[in-house]
């Protein structure tokens, strides 16, 4: 009977563990290494302020950008996707930096892109969604 009960309990533990990962936040931070953020998805409550940290681990400046709704980049970031950018930070190499903005509105997914050349090729993409709160 404890052995039944101890595993009943490992699995509700993992299923709590396993659905919190979607859950809102206004505390992010991602890692940032060449052509890849860590963690790549978020979810943050529309209209909240959110804090980032940014923590570039890579040889090179890194952006986390954050595209308007419904605006994603075409073939390669570019001079022409600047007015279609909803917010962003950059860290220099070996820097973390601490930001803050106010969320989105609009309830929805919002591609996420580093601004610096060529990485938006190589796959470096995010995704942040947007919740009603």
């Amino acid at each position: 009977m404890r052995k039944i009960f101890s595993t009943i309990m490992l699995v509700c533990m993992f299923i709590i563990t396993a659905c919190g990962g979607n859950r809102p936040s206004t505390n992010l931070k991602v890692d940032m290494v060449e052509f890849t953020f860590t963690p790549p998805e978020f979810v943050i409550p529309a209209g909240q302020e959110i804090t980032i940290t940014a923590v570039n681990n890579g040889a090179v400046i890194h952006e986390f950008v954050i595209m308007n709704f419904g605006q994603t980049i075409g073939d390669d970031f570019g001079d022409e996707d600047e007015g279609n950018i909803y917010w962003e930070v950059e860290a220099e190499p070996g820097k973390t930096v601490t930001a803050t903005f106010t969320a989105p509105t609009e309830p929805g997914e919002y591609q996420v892109v580093c601004g610096t050349e060529g990485h938006f090729i190589a796959g470096m993409v995010g995704k942040l969604t947007v919740v009603a709160p």
